[in-house]
């Protein structure tokens, strides 16, 4: 390559499955060889990625069903760039709460979720070791 200028652009995103909002940047690297031949790298925080049209994935729920605003669009339309989620407060550990206070509940994983998973793999162990059991008596 002889030639080159790179030039910067954000491009606005929305994912079309969970309606999240965002932008990227890139560093569109324009080159053009001895013969003439134009070429394009896109970049993104300095490594080389696909053109924001091709292939791009939610950050967010991670779907690859994404539409792009034209640029400048998110910066002519606030409104549609969601607020930054709030930072978790601290949870401070404390041997004993505070008068008053409730603690909150322990999670734990539900226990029709349990069920869901332990009665078929119960059903599928218990099938595997009858059809065994069958099978070794009519070997005999």
């Amino acid at each position: 390559m002889t030639e080159g200028f790179d030039t910067r652009e954000t491009w606005p995103f929305e994912c079309l499955r969970c309606l999240h909002v965002w932008e990227e940047n890139f560093v569109v690297r324009h080159l053009t060889d001895v013969h003439g031949n134009e070429v394009d790298l896109w970049l993104s925080a300095g490594v080389t990625v696909p053109p924001p049209w091709s292939g791009t994935c939610c950050p967010h729920c991670g779907a690859y069903h994404v539409t792009s605003f034209p640029r400048g669009y998110l910066a002519r339309h606030p409104e549609l760039v969601p607020a930054p989620d709030p930072e978790p407060e601290p949870v401070l550990a404390a041997a004993t709460p505070e008068p008053g206070r409730v603690s909150a509940p322990r999670t734990h994983l539900p226990g029709r979720l349990l069920i869901a998973l332990g009665v078929p793999l119960a059903l599928f162990v218990g099938y595997e070791l009858y059809a065994n059991a069958v099978a070794l008596a009519h070997h005999h």
